[in-house]
């Protein structure tokens, strides 16, 4: 279950870090009329929690690995 999870973790964080746009499109953009594309401020918010999923999705891949 673990692996799972990281995987899941792993691709996600990979997302969010190389499609903010996309992400935004996908769980944001219903939510607001005013604005087509997401701001500047948005996409780095995003990518920071790619980056976050990304290296938590690395940790319980390694450690799935080794025990």
């Amino acid at each position: 279950m673990l692996l799972l999870g990281s995987i899941f973790l792993l691709l996600i964080g990979l997302f969010m870090l190389c499609f903010p746009a996309v992400f935004y499109e996908l769980t944001e953009s219903w939510k607001t009329t005013s604005s087509d594309t997401p701001s500047t401020l948005y996409k780095w918010h995003i990518r920071i929690g790619g980056i976050v999923c990304t290296l938590i999705g690395c940790v319980g891949l390694i450690t799935t690995i080794v025990l």
